[in-house]
């Protein structure tokens, strides 16, 4: 069913989407596959819990049996590697490996060809360019990504899907080509709740069930970092809160990250400065074949001192130490935020800008992208929600409680045809 959906999905939009890279004769490889695994596994009640569903795999990921190219132009031999646990857990759980999806050069800026899936005219964003979209397209209901700053997030806001990036380094990054090792996170996407939830349990190590809170305590970080947003993303995240307050869940507005603007420029001089010693000997020998904005990247990390990278890499735990002792203080399970600073942008010059994910992302806290409603063009605008470090489960649990009372309820597609626990 799910093969047949993707089939149907890759020939009526791919051309226009791009979310895959490209791959001859991929629906043969996938059915045979899917008979391989279902004459390993005859009785349907032992199957794994992901079980027959087609996974899109962010081309930054190592995967057994495809070539990796990070969106780059950079000779393919130079980037291979081993396959990581993420991509092993994934097959072990019964998942098929739709393809390898687009993403931006190396995971930063330079934008590869695909199209915002909810309008072609529109960046997807980025980096996990290619498995937001297949996932908006309706091709697979679930995908990895990664985001350094925001590139789960971001364009799971973009293209309508949820989004998960866990607390720093729960998801393993070994068989992952790395941008900025102190910042990777592993994350997901995927069509509905319930998918996510069943994806964290059989891929982030020690999950374990969460309560489910009737009403979370969301903290609001008013001040300069919510000011970045645009009137209209301002607009209908103010009317969520008011949905939500409402409906009977306590708000509490705290005044948080006042010297932001030095909060951004840790990030990218560190993001920066990890770039340029990742790529050194590749950089050196191929600097022509790079992309102007990764190039401007590694430029920049070459005049950021191992002293000032060193300083930064503190300030990730303070931050994070200061976002909870707030947390603490006023009682607040989550944070509320908009996922991105509004629609995607018309073009695809540029991915869009992710300083509303930064924070969270440079305190490696968990955090999740929620479908919150359209702007006037029908386009998706997300809602941000994040925890405390570790604080994973209680995060995914919360959000089934703030999910029915949102404006856009997208319905639970794949909730049927997932294994229970």
């Amino acid at each position: 069913m799910l093969l047949d959906a993707l089939e149907a999905a890759l020939a009526a939009r791919e051309d226009t989407v791009r979310a895959f890279l490209p791959e001859p004769g991929r629906m043969t490889r996938l059915r045979g596959e899917l008979r391989g695994l279902e004459a390993a596994h005859p009785d349907p009640a032992p199957r794994g819990p992901l079980f027959g569903i087609p996974v899109a795999v962010k081309d930054i990921f190592h995967v057994r049996g495809f070539t990796t190219r990070a969106g780059s132009q950079l000779p393919p031999e130079l980037l291979q590697g081993e396959e990581g646990p993420v991509v092993a857990a994934l097959r072990r759980a019964g998942a098929l490996i739709a393809g390898k999806a687009v993403t931006t050069e190396f995971a930063f800026f330079g934008p590869g060809p695909t199209r915002n899936p909810v309008n072609p005219e529109h960046t997807p964003g980025g980096s996990s360019s290619g498995s937001a979209a297949a996932v908006g397209a309706s091709m697979v209901p679930l995908a990895l990504g990664t985001q350094t700053i925001g590139s789960i997030l971001r364009p799971a806001s973009f293209c309508g899907v949820y989004g998960f990036k866990p607390s720093y380094e729960r998801l393993s990054r070994k068989g992952v080509i790395p941008l900025s090792p102190s910042f990777d996170h592993v994350g997901l996407l995927a069509a509905d709740l319930p998918l996510l939830d069943k994806a964290c349990q059989v891929l982030v190590p020690d999950w374990h069930a969460a309560t489910q809170p009737t009403a979370p305590v969301l903290g609001v970080p008013e001040g300069a970092y919510l000011r970045r947003c645009d009137p209209v993303m301002e607009a209908a995240f103010r009317n969520a809160l008011t949905r939500l307050s409402r409906a009977g869940i306590p708000i509490v507005s705290v005044p948080m990250f006042d010297d932001f603007e030095a909060i951004r420029e840790r990030q990218y001089d560190l993001t920066a400065h990890e770039a340029a010693h990742v790529h050194r000997d590749w950089y050196a020998a191929h600097r022509p074949l790079y992309h102007p904005r990764t190039v401007e990247l590694i430029e920049r990390g070459q005049g950021v001192s191992v002293v000032r990278a060193g300083a930064i890499r503190e300030a990730r735990l303070t931050l994070r130490a200061d976002i909870e002792a707030v947390m603490r203080r006023e009682g607040i399970d989550l944070w509320a935020s908009p996922a991105a600073v509004g629609a995607a942008p018309r073009g695809l010059s540029s991915t869009g800008d992710p300083v509303m994910n930064l924070p969270w992302s440079q305190a490696g806290l968990p955090a999740l992208a929620l479908p919150l409603a359209r702007d006037a063009a029908g386009l998706p605008l997300g809602l941000q929600l994040a925890a405390g470090f570790g604080r994973d489960e209680a995060l995914l649990a919360a959000a089934h409680a703030l999910l029915p009372l949102l404006p856009e309820r997208p319905a639970t597609r794949y909730a049927p045809i997932i294994s229970t626990p």
